[in-house]
């Protein structure tokens, strides 16, 4: 506020609110106030937020102030029970600063009268309010200052070399100068509010933008990383059919290309420990996980470019709503974009119930799904294709046995009773099913990895806890 105008708005003060009794205090923020002085719907607003410090009249209802204001903090306790409903007597702007008092006369307990003086410093970064006494002493400052602390004597602020420095508005309409200054404000409120909004949602969406197309590239990498299926078959295929007339010298081993033209010779290194049976085993399991791992990776890339070109177009139009500055756009596009609330547990009869291929299925007491899987192959599976980050993942501890998961989508703490439940299952599954109890390892699916090279169905746990359960199948099927 410019200094013509909170001079306007004081004389508004004070021909509206002198004699008038104070009541209700609102804390708005942490360093703005509305002040009730009955006046049926106007409440007086101080504000001394260093980027918009302000004083002026405002129209409201009780009931909203209500709603948007918080718990009064010291200063406001402070101001309430030392001014005790006082009337105010005065309202003043000192000449030539933005600085105004205002001062009530109030009763103490013990019957006597004494005047509070409120002073509010409307002077940008040095924005502040004041609570004295009738001698000047601070009893209280809303912001911190080194300058004045309680219990010395006030003195006014040095006059700026410039009275009119600062925000500036060029024209004061004639009528209220309060309700002028509050649609003004209003108005400034409402843009900062539209472009810190705005401002989220950019964010939001290019951090969306950035994570998927890092996951593209992570994608298109593993996808490289597979090798071509058919290179694989195809070495398989050569190995047996040169099992009697491949020559090897170490780890050389020439063979045979019956499959090209002329049938030349090529040499592959092998492991000179290595038959070229077991070879060639490993070649037609890493066909079968190439093609396997190729063909889920490209659907998921589908996925994912998909993902991109909408969160694409998703930002074209965001920037067309912050160039329009289109307030209930920008709204129903934040309502849009609200992630969607977590599914809750899977129960019997839901979509979610077809069968899982190698993976048997139970529901626990509480809902939850419960996943056993078949083979060691299919624990692999379940483990690290099916199983989510959170879910929780358990296995019988020294004993060779099904992977079992816990599906928990909500992310909340399982119950204990459902964790029971899936370790019996656990120990059911495994060579410890006929003992009559048995240690199973659990623990978030986040914390597991395969060792390099490693067998089917074998994890490395970087942390996990224990429970003894006796081994049975105590819960439903679906």
């Amino acid at each position: 506020m410019h200094d013509e105008l909170i001079r306007r708005v004081v004389e508004e003060l004070r021909a509206s609110l002198t004699g008038r009794f104070l009541g209700k205090i609102y804390q708005l923020t942490t360093l703005s106030f509305a002040f009730d002085f009955g006046l049926r719907g106007s409440f007086l607003l101080i504000s001394v937020e260093p980027s918009s410090p302000r004083l002026y009249l405002i129209e409201r209802r009780s009931r909203d102030l209500q709603k948007v204001s918080i718990p009064l903090e010291h200063f406001g306790q402070l101001l309430r029970a030392r001014t005790n409903g006082g009337a105010l007597v005065k309202v003043e702007k000192e000449t030539n600063d933005r600085v105004v008092r205002l001062t009530f006369r109030c009763e103490d307990d013990d019957g006597t009268t004494q005047l509070r003086k409120l002073i509010v410093h409307l002077t940008g970064r040095a924005a502040n309010l004041y609570l004295l006494d009738e001698t000047e002493r601070i009893l209280a400052v809303l912001r911190g200052s080194r300058a004045q602390l309680p219990g010395e004597i006030y003195s006014s602020p040095e006059p700026p070399a410039q009275s009119n420095r600062g925000e500036r508005i060029e024209e004061i309409p004639s009528g209220s100068p309060s309700a002028y200054a509050d649609a003004y404000f209003s108005a400034i409120d409402s843009a900062k509010a539209f472009d810190s909004r705005a401002g989220t949602l950019r964010s939001r969406l290019r951090t969306s933008l950035k994570r998927q197309r890092k996951l593209k590239e992570h994608l298109r990498k593993d996808f490289a990383g597979h090798g071509d299926p058919e290179k694989h078959k195809r070495t398989g295929d050569l190995l047996l059919a040169n099992v009697a007339t491949a020559t090897r010298n170490g780890n050389k081993v020439v063979l045979t290309d019956y499959y090209s033209d002329g049938a030349p010779q090529i040499e592959f290194e092998i492991d000179e420990n290595t038959s070229l049976q077991d070879e060639a085993a490993r070649r037609f399991r890493l066909y079968t996980k190439a093609k396997s791992a190729r063909k889920e990776i490209a659907l998921r890339l589908r996925s994912v470019d998909g993902e991109i070109e909408e969160l694409e177009k998703r930002n074209q139009e965001l920037e067309r709503i912050i160039e329009r500055r289109d307030l209930a756009a920008l709204e129903s596009f934040d309502k849009a974009a609200a992630p969607r609330s977590p599914k809750t547990p899977t129960h019997r009869g839901t979509a979610a119930s077809k069968s899982i291929p190698g993976v048997r299925r139970y529901l626990s007491t509480d809902g939850y799904e419960i996943l056993v899987g078949r083979t060691a192959r299919d624990n692999d599976t379940l483990t690290f294709r099916l199983a989510n980050p959170n879910d929780l993942w358990m296995h019988a501890g020294d004993y060779p046995g099904s992977h079992v998961v816990i599906r928990n989508p909500t992310r909340k703490e399982i119950p204990h009773r459902t964790i029971i439940e899936a370790a019996q299952l656990a120990g059911r599954f495994s060579q410890a099913s006929e003992d009559a109890k048995v240690v199973i390892h659990y623990t978030e699916r986040k914390f597991l990895s395969k060792p390099k090279g490693g067998a089917p169905g074998l994890v490395r746990l970087s942390r996990f806890r224990s429970i003894t359960v006796e081994p049975k199948e105590a819960v439903s099927r679906l």
